[in-house]
């Protein structure tokens, strides 16, 4: 209905959007602070991100997880270098450990084939993050990552409605037209009462290793200005980096080192 923020546990009206809202999940495990990392749009290297912060906050001592949410696309274990197929103990799902012990589930951890696609309605992929929210053995976490499915459909409404999400921090690029994509993103936040911690804008420029000079390929960044009008105060930029992409195509990204990077974000999401 008009002006309708889904808020459905405090709202008075009886419509049909109160009586399809989803249920609570049940936190299976003691997750001390959850994480969505959004984008308005694919491409923009959301996954990408979401392996990032998960690997600089494991280097901090913190214990990690990464729910892969974007269960049409999923790319995080390939960048961490995971290929087994998860199991079950009889009760409960253990999620695959990365290198460093951030503990990892997704889709592709649960098909025989990784090349197999998923071609399934909205709905039942809300169904499987739900699984993987209650039925995977997660244990103690203190950050859990989700990396969410690009756009404001049903996934990321059902993950804002039912996971306890402490904040968000939405992936971008310098293109004019994000600009719009990114507003969408921060409003639907803002419908769903959620902090947005940070916004990190990715293939912000290129350095050249000869010169040290950077150059805008997509354009000069207006991540300053959107930050600003938004009142976001942690930003990052992460420029064209070769090395990086290499790290994630041999699934050594833990192995990247993205603190200077990222070290605003990094710092709101510990509070340091």
């Amino acid at each position: 209905m008009p002006g309708c923020n889904h808020d459905c546990e405090h709202c008075a009206s009886n419509c049909g959007e109160r009586n399809s809202a989803p249920e609570k999940f049940f936190m299976n495990g003691n997750i001390k602070n959850i994480i969505g990392i959004v984008s308005g749009k694919g491409g923009v290297g959301k996954s990408l991100v979401t392996g990032l912060l998960a690997s600089e906050i494991n280097k901090k001592g913190l214990r990690t997880a990464i729910l892969d949410a974007d269960i049409t696309g999923p790319s995080i274990p390939k960048m961490f270098g995971i290929y087994e197929t998860v199991l079950s103990d009889g009760h409960f799902i253990q999620p695959a450990k990365s290198k460093n012990g951030t503990k990892i589930i997704s889709m592709n951890l649960c098909l025989q084939n990784e090349g197999e696609p998923v071609v399934w309605r909205g709905p039942v992929l809300a169904g499987v993050v739900k699984q993987f929210y209650e039925e995977v053995d997660w244990g103690d976490v203190d950050f859990m990552f989700v990396d969410m499915p690009p756009g404001t459909g049903d996934v990321p409404l059902t993950i804002f409605q039912s996971l306890p999400v402490k904040g968000i921090v939405i992936v971008t690029t310098p293109q004019d037209l994000v600009s719009m994509i990114v507003s969408k993103a921060i409003n639907m936040a803002n419908l769903m009462n959620v902090p947005v911690l940070g916004i990190v804008e990715n293939m912000s420029y290129f350095e050249c290793p000869d010169c040290k000079s950077k150059h805008y390929i997509f354009g000069e960044s207006h991540l300053n200005e959107i930050a600003a009008a938004y009142g976001i105060k942690a930003t990052a930029q992460l420029p064209i980096m070769p090395e990086l992409a290499k790290s994630c195509d041999a699934g050594e990204i833990e192995n990247f080192a993205a603190e200077n990077y990222l070290d605003d974000v990094l710092k709101i999401l510990t509070n340091k």
